[in-house]
């Protein structure tokens, strides 16, 4: 152990109360031993610290920050350096604002379109993901803060998401949800790590031995810091003798009572606890230092105002000067934020009729209609909502600085998805007098947020009826998207162009009107497949879980992994996106250790493209995806220039999970190399054999047709139970709730009153949605199960008090209610007499 002289001098009481929170953001310090205490924050796409009081849903204002593109944006320029640009920047202001932990960012697998937080999540590929994700990472700890890549793992939804339980087998969980992770730390190094809330398997995510002994500490060498997500702990116990260090926030010392009867039966043991400690030791004290070094080497500097793209000064922090209040610089911040949002804009659509309507020929007249162009939607909701620093720069007030003719601008729909005549009137007069039409649409705020899932996949339609009504009176239309997530598209028709930003951050309207203009040449890549309906998808029949269980039926095949395989058609594939340039391929070689092939920008003006290496093995014995990416690269080419490209392979190139051996292996035979500008565009193929790592293959004597063939939409039970090698267990609930069922489950309860408090809860949350708006704390109370009640209530409530409200919610009121105050005293003497022995 690295900090064996402090724990020595360590009460039982000390180390048990240190692996608890202090306070929503901060871990316990221990003045008395020279133990600080850290400070986390949320930070996907920018810090979000808050001033007063901390609450982890975002209800309470935050110290203002760069609001940065969302992972699902930036995951889409496929730009590794980008990402680390990005993260050097939330780092300093991390840093800057007295953070220790940045908690991100997000990198579970957008297993299906609805899930409510894609818009925090790179991709639907594992290895972009982890990629993008070991950038962010590399680039945040460069500035002394610890990066919290989350939520490890099989995190896929967000409905109940404290009370869920993944049922995946072992390849699928390693070649899909923990390859991106496993990327974040080895090649990343991430200081720290976040656990989910739901079960993998029956185990929670934060006491599951297999994921965090056996292959995050163990496989990868993790030696970090694991945090849980807040409210996430189920069983503190087991937590810690995981290896679990931080549970958040702040439980109380009703969890640190729990260690310490644990420790008396014998069920923990003193090096399982001293273990716990000194990671966490480890960490406060290195961060610690780290800022102070950081603090000192600041001392004196000056900071100017950059400037934006166009050479114009940014507005900042307090809208007049460059600097901001915690003294990083807003200006050059906010021109990282407007590059990140440039560089990964997608465009969809630019039909030659006889011309492309983009770029926009100058002086042309532009009627900019929709209400995303006077409010732009510009981030998600929920803890990771950022107040930003800047002022929000719309396209209504920008477009004015570009070579166009306003022709005006009209909100043209209510973003709540109300109709209304007189806006829709408004916008159809104005668009009959402009040579071309930007129409601003996408998701409402209400489609994507955490703590619900979207229910279809639709825009609402309210937005879709403006623009069908739109390419009557204007044929030339350039739809302009906004959202963190895929969508269905039948509406394409009606777009000459089509150019997607998705949730750009502060500076995405100035991103986009350079996009548009072709100031920028749009490079960005779909990170995530567009299908053509939702129905299309993998895990349509099984997502989101309808009781206890997720079934993860459809294995290996996510995203474009089955619709390659399986030959469906989609709207647009993945890794997808059209330039204002062209670009050609040819010359690859296949080496030993990798690809190489010439690039060249045919075209007529500078761009970048992205080059996409494909791996195939379609004689192999081991069923598998069509092809898989296993390396990617961006390249800036000027007009006619040519460059050699090479693409390594790695580790992660031609392996496998082997159920059988319990290892990664490859398979002996041919492999395909395809290189490409997305899945189903591949320009150049070769071919490299390889020998096997082992004769025992899985799935020997198993029937397995769905995987077989990729047809996995209809996956019975028994092949499924074939694939896992066990039986399903039963996610129905049956008799009386428990305390890691939900509040939203008390539909279940036998208790009268439970019921009428669900029915209340779920009238509100109706009401809610209808009104367009997230309301994040009623969403959290009606997934929380009872248990994360005792965890997120500040030691006002015990588990014994938890234990009581689920036996009045089952019927036995008096029971229940005596055990309630009972334990409301009992834990009060017992806080009180801890506090004592802590010297508080």
């Amino acid at each position: 152990m690295k900090h064996m002289d402090i724990i020595e001098k360590m009460t039982v009481e000390e180390k048990a109360a240190f692996l608890s929170g202090k306070n929503e953001w901060q871990s316990r310090d221990i003045p008395h031993l020279g133990i600080p205490s850290i400070f986390c924050a949320d930070g996907p796409h920018g810090v979000r610290k808050q001033a007063g009081e901390g609450d982890h849903l975002g209800l309470n204002p935050s110290l203002p920050a760069t609001c940065f593109p969302t992972a699902a944006t930036v995951a889409n320029s496929w730009d590794e350096e980008l990402g680390e640009e990005l993260g050097r920047t939330l780092g300093a202001e991390a840093a800057a604002l007295g953070v220790n932990v940045l908690l991100g960012p997000g990198l579970n697998m957008k297993r299906s379109p609805l899930c409510g937080r894609n818009f925090e999540y790179f991709s639907e590929d594992p290895y972009q993901a982890g990629k993008m994700a070991a950038a962010y990472i590399r680039g945040i700890q460069s500035r002394g803060v610890a990066a919290c890549p989350k939520h490890f793992a099989v995190n896929s939804q967000e409905l109940r998401r404290m009370a869920m339980n993944a049922v995946i087998d072992e390849r699928t969980l390693r070649e899909i949800y923990l390859t991106g992770f496993e990327i974040a730390v080895k090649e990343g190094g991430a200081k720290a790590l976040m656990t989910s809330y739901n079960e993998i398997n029956g185990t929670y995510a934060n006491e599951n031995e297999h994921l965090l002994k056996d292959i995050l500490r163990g496989e990868w060498g993790f030696d970090g810091m694991v945090v849980t997500d807040w409210g996430g702990s189920n069983d503190h116990v087991r937590g810690v003798a995981c290896r679990s260090n931080l549970e958040m926030p702040t439980p109380g010392l009703d969890s640190a009572r729990q260690l310490l009867k644990a420790l008396d039966e014998g069920r923990l043991t003193m090096e399982e606890l001293d273990t716990c400690v000194d990671d966490l030791l480890d960490a406060v004290l290195t961060l610690t230092e780290n800022s102070r070094d950081g603090a000192e080497a600041e001392e004196g500097k000056e900071t100017k105002p950059e400037e934006k793209p166009d050479g114009e000064t940014v507005g900042t922090a307090d809208r007049k000067s460059g600097k901001s209040a915690a003294g990083f610089d807003a200006a050059a911040h906010n021109a990282i934020a407007w590059k990140a949002a440039a560089e990964s804009i997608v465009l969809l659509k630019n039909v030659p009729d006889p011309e492309p309507l983009l770029p926009l020929k100058k002086s042309c007249s532009v009627a900019l209609i929709g209400d995303f162009a006077i409010r732009p939607r510009y981030q998600g909701a929920g803890s990771s909502l950022v107040n930003p620093i800047m002022e929000i720069a719309t396209m209504e007030t920008m477009i004015s600085s570009y070579p166009l003719v306003n022709a005006g601008c009209a909100a043209g729909y209510r973003r709540t998805g109300e109709a209304d005549e007189a806006l829709k009137k408004e916008a159809l007069d104005l668009a009959q007098n402009a040579d071309v039409v930007i129409y601003c649409f996408g998701l409402n705020e209400i489609s994507e947020s955490e703590g619900m899932d979207r229910s279809h996949m639709r825009i609402p339609q309210n937005q879709i009826e403006l623009l069908e009504a739109l390419v009557k009176v204007n044929s030339n239309i350039v739809g302009v998207l906004s959202g963190g997530s895929a969508v269905e598209m039948s509406w394409h028709h009606c777009c000459k162009s089509i150019v997607h930003g998705y949730l750009g951050g502060q500076a995405g309207a100035g991103a986009m009107l350079d996009v548009l203009t072709g100031k920028v040449n749009p490079s960005g890549r779909l990170a995530e497949t567009y299908p053509v309906r939702y129905e299309d998808t993998p895990a349509f029949r099984f997502f989101p879980s309808t009781e206890r269980n997720s079934e993860y039926r459809e294995s290996l095949y996510i995203g474009y992994r089955y619709y390659d395989t399986a030959r469906v058609r989609v709207q647009y594939p993945f890794g997808y996106g059209l330039s204002y340039t062209s670009f050609a391929y040819s010359g690859l070689t296949v080496s030993e250790t990798g690809v190489t092939f010439c690039l060249e920008n045919t075209g007529e003006c500078d761009g970048a493209e992205v080059a996409q290496l494909y791996v195939g093995c379609w004689d192999g014995a081991v069923f598998r995806p069509e092809k898989e990416l296993k390396g990617f690269k961006k390249v800036f080419l000027k007009q006619g220039e040519k460059k050699q490209v090479s693409i390594p392979f790695d580790d992660k190139t031609f392996r496998y999970w082997n159920v059988a051996t319990n290892r990664w292996e490859r398979e002996a035979g041919t492999y395909q190399i395809l290189v490409g500008a997305c899945v189903l565009d591949i320009r150049l193929s070769g071919s490299i054999t390889r020998t096997g790592t082992t004769d025992r293959l899985p799935y020997e004597g198993l029937e397995l047709p769905s995987y077989r063939t990729g047809f996995i939409q209809n996956v019975d039970r028994e092949e499924y139970e074939k694939l896992l090698g066990y039986p399903l267990p039963s996610g129905k609930w049956m008799g009386e709730l428990g305390l890691n069922d939900a509040v939203c489950q008390m539909y279940y309860a036998k208790s009268g009153l439970a019921r009428l408090i669900y029915k209340v809860l779920t009238d509100k949350k109706n009401k809610n949605e209808a009104a367009g708006t997230p309301d994040l704390n009623l969403l959290f109370q009606y997934n929380i199960p009872f248990r994360a009640i005792a965890k997120m209530t500040g030691g006002m409530v015990s588990m014994e008090m938890a234990e009581g409200a689920v036996a009045v919610v089952n019927g036995h009121f008096f029971r229940g209610i005596g055990r309630i105050i009972a334990g409301f005293f009992r834990n009060l003497k017992a806080n009180k007499q801890y506090e004592k022995k802590l010297g508080n």
